[in-house]
């Protein structure tokens, strides 16, 4: 007597299973010029933040003849070379968003007056505090994504360039050009020793933006049913329904 064959219900199975599983759609969002800033942008802030933090609180004296060693030199030099990657990098990336997509423009811009981005943004924050279960999904930046990066990351940064030109302004002397388009930051905010304690506190805005940004993603790729880190380096944002 023969035994009924398994095959068939096996592969009925499987069939359906592949019917009732996860569809996933992909939209092309980012072009190379933006992914190539994005990464380049991230290497020069890491370079700055941990340069920065020994530039204020530097290092002990090296034992031996000072002309031995020029540490604390080569890590001045790290940030200011960093410094102008990231003032380039960054008007460089104010031109693409006039000539790239849409999704370029994100960066420059919120819809401020429109109370449906307003509903939007408090939207993703109860997200983000697991108050609600599922997010909406979006092709770009979510609302609270795009507001965080125009008010926290842009204008941060555009501070931070200039009160970072003006003090190098101090170093490259009168009649630089860093100090003819820097010079009157020091004078506007009081002294010196002043805006060195500014461009220190945003430097720990700046980490601190880091971390909650790495969070956020990380977490959208997990929970949020789309590509966020990956999308960074492919451009395509996929979804998962």
């Amino acid at each position: 007597m023969s035994t009924p064959s398994t095959t068939a219900p096996h592969a009925n199975a499987d069939a359906l299973e592949l019917q009732q599983g996860q569809t996933i759609r992909s939209v092309y969002v980012y072009e190379v010029p933006v992914r190539l800033w994005h990464w380049i942008n991230a290497l020069s802030i890491t370079v700055l933040c941990v340069t920065g933090y020994f530039i204020g609180q530097p290092l002990p004296t090296m034992p031996g003849e000072a002309s031995a060693h020029y540490l604390m030199g080569y890590i001045r030099f790290a940030h200011f070379a960093a410094g102008y990657i990231m003032a380039v990098g960054l008007v460089a990336r104010a031109y693409w968003a006039l000539v790239g997509n849409h999704h370029a423009k994100e960066l420059f811009w919120v819809p401020m007056f429109q109370k449906a981005y307003w509903q939007e943004v408090f939207n993703m924050l109860r997200w983000y505090l697991f108050l609600i279960p599922k997010p909406n999904q979006y092709v770009g930046h979510n609302p609270l994504a795009r507001f965080a990066m125009f008010g926290f990351y842009l204008m941060l940064s555009i501070f931070m360039i200039v009160t970072g030109f003006a003090l190098y302004s101090e170093g490259s002397q009168a009649g630089s050009w860093q100090d003819h388009l820097f010079g009157w930051v020091i004078p506007l905010m009081g002294q010196s020793q002043d805006v060195h304690t500014w461009h220190r506190l945003g430097m720990w805005g700046i980490v601190t933006f880091v971390l909650l940004h790495i969070y956020a993603a990380i977490r959208e790729d997990i929970m949020g049913r789309q590509s966020i880190v990956s999308t960074m380096i492919s451009g395509h944002r996929t979804f998962k329904e």
